[in-house]
């Protein structure tokens, strides 16, 4: 499987997955929503940190965090996975590990561009 055929592949897992997903703000849900992720499964921080991990834990015990790859993205990630885990969610780190590995990828809210680039390949 070349990296195109592994990137496609993680992308219909992101979009069968039942885990609820947390992005930084509204261009980045979007971004997801083009390439059909399912729009009730993503929460933007739009609120403290420590109230959108409660939010999220009284819907799911999962969760993936894909914030950005800058320096306010990892701090964000790093807030949001120690509220989360603190109050009994398990943060798949999966996801954002291999996009940011495999990927040239470093803000979500480029992620549909990205895809559809890498479809007509």
């Amino acid at each position: 499987m070349n990296n195109n055929e592994s990137l496609l592949a993680w992308l219909d897992k992101l979009k069968s997955s039942e885990k609820l997903i947390i992005v930084e703000g509204t261009k980045d849900k979007a971004a997801l929503v083009n390439v059909g992720v399912a729009e009730e499964r993503i929460f933007t921080i739009n609120k403290p940190i420590f109230a959108l991990a409660e939010c999220i834990a009284e819907l799911s015990k999962q969760a993936i965090i894909l914030t950005d790859l800058d320096a306010e993205g990892k701090k964000l990630y790093a807030e949001l996975k120690r509220n989360l885990t603190r109050i009994g969610v398990e943060v798949d780190n999966y996801f954002r590990e291999f996009l940011f590995r495999n990927s040239k990828l470093s803000h979500i809210e480029g992620i549909d561009t990205y895809f559809s680039k890498l479809s007509f390949l």
